[in-house]
């Protein structure tokens, strides 16, 4: 039977959005930021040659465009001070979590609470900054290799990198505000709002080959029925769960005695949700970066590396699969689900699961459980993720919105909704709060009973 919790999330209307006052000031403060962050897309890197620059984009557009665009909302192709977006911030923080899991010292920080946790930050923020210099010198260096700048020399490079570093830390900044006081996860908001930016222009581009004659009307048709098909079957994959049975036992508290209860543990099929494909992809980006702009001027080395390592080449796709499953069974073994640390909480909480002893027992099959699980999980991850990849070089023609970019958008709209349910669940309840107390104000104390 359903609670009363749940019972008022089912009949929560979405009209009760125009009385929650707070909630309309953080969707207005989130939107104001989102926009500042699109117009930053738009202000170029001082420098830069924009007629060559242009002429260039038109040339290479169609490979950069679909892998880049999609993490930087288009400033990559434009060259503008988000060129090198939010990747650096969230490559930084998925190292700080891995080391976290594996580093005793990090381990015992994550424990000492609120300080800990600054510090923590704080680490992010400094690996933020190694890997966005590190970044911005490389597309410094190739634009200046690939003839797109204005004065080539140090001063070009200082000021690119600068700009591109300052860009980044600036997005990082703005995401942390928009998670505190907007609605949703400022970071994954800023990566959505991109893709999303690019959407229209995608879709144009695609329907123009199809004017073009490049594509059948068939083929469109095909592909439109199959994007609505991967949203529908990645909507159900991050829904899914394998609930696990948990049995309390009976406890006596003084001199009452609590029945013992039955309760679950849900365990999704992605743990790990969209972060291996973005760490899979932010690894292939900087070399495809430094390729695209450096022109034929790259070295032999980079050369090597483009030609097996290229986007739509074969070991490209095996290494793309391999860093997936990878980083999914890594990334949820010790950061997302970690099975001693859940088995040590049942055995704390005296909660068991039936058939199996608490402690080591069940801390193997837990690990049981969820390497079953991860096997299907990793799969569709990669699955969804090559799709694109596919269509790019085996029919010859761009699918933008597919693979990492449709598990983003669908993961950031469902968590938004729930935010936004959540807040106004919380003005639900204290609406019936006030008046049930403006009720307790209307009630008088009865009067005494007259002297005879």
């Amino acid at each position: 039977m359903a609670s009363a919790a749940e019972q008022m999330a089912a009949n929560l209307s979405w009209g009760a959005l125009g009385k929650a006052t707070d909630l309309r000031q953080r969707i207005f403060f989130t939107i104001g930021l989102l926009i500042v962050y699109r117009l930053g897309t738009y202000i170029p890197v001082p420098g830069i040659d924009g007629v060559q620059l242009r002429a260039f984009m038109e040339e290479a557009g169609a490979g950069i465009g679909g892998i880049l665009n999609m993490f930087t909302g288009g400033a990559i192709s434009r060259m503008g001070i988000f060129a090198l977006g939010i990747m650096p911030y969230i490559s930084a923080s998925i190292i700080v979590q891995l080391m976290t899991a594996m580093v005793p010292a990090m381990e015992q920080l994550k424990k000492e609470g609120e300080q800990g946790r600054k510090k923590i930050n704080q680490y992010t923020r400094y690996g933020t900054v190694f890997l966005a210099t590190f970044q911005a010198w490389g597309i410094a260096a190739s634009l200046e290799a690939g003839g797109l700048a204005h004065d080539p020399g140090l001063f070009f490079k200082a000021a690119c990198m600068i700009t591109l570093v300052g860009g980044t830390m600036f997005l990082m900044w703005l995401g942390e505000q928009i998670t505190a006081r907007g609605i949703g996860n400022g970071i994954s908001l800023i990566i959505f709002v991109g893709i999303v930016a690019e959407l229209p222009a995608a879709i144009a581009q695609f329907l123009s080959q199809g004017r073009s004659g490049a594509i059948s009307p068939a083929v469109i048709i095909g592909v439109i029925i199959m994007v609505i098909a991967v949203i529908a079957f990645v909507v159900f994959m991050e829904r899914a769960l394998r609930k696990i049975h948990i049995q309390y036992p009976r406890r006596q508290v003084g001199m009452k005695v609590y029945d013992g209860g039955s309760s679950h543990l849900p365990v999704k099929v992605n743990p790990a949700g969209v972060i291996p494909a973005i760490f899979a992809s932010s690894l292939l980006l900087l070399p495809v970066t430094i390729s695209t702009f450096s022109g034929a001027q790259t070295g032999p080395v980079m050369s090597t590396i483009l030609a097996y390592f290229g986007p739509g080449q074969p070991l490209y796709l095996l290494f793309f699969t391999g860093m997936i499953v990878f980083f999914s069974f890594f990334y949820t073994y010790n950061v997302a689900f970690k099975v001693e640390d859940v088995a040590e909480n049942l055995k704390n909480q005296n909660g068991f699961i039936p058939g199996i002893r608490p402690g080591k027992k069940t801390e193997e099959y837990l690990d049981y459980v969820v390497t079953r699980i991860l096997v299907l999980g990793s799969a569709y991850l990669a699955a969804v993720c090559l799709l694109p990849e596919i269509l790019r070089n085996q029919f010859g023609f761009t699918f933008y919105f597919g693979g990492t970019s449709v598990l983003i958008v669908v993961s950031v709209t469902m968590d938004t909704i729930n935010q936004v349910q959540s807040h106004l669940l919380a003005h639900q309840y204290e609406g019936l709060i006030e008046k049930s107390q403006l009720r307790g104000r209307k009630k008088t104390t009865p009067k005494a009973p007259a002297r005879r």
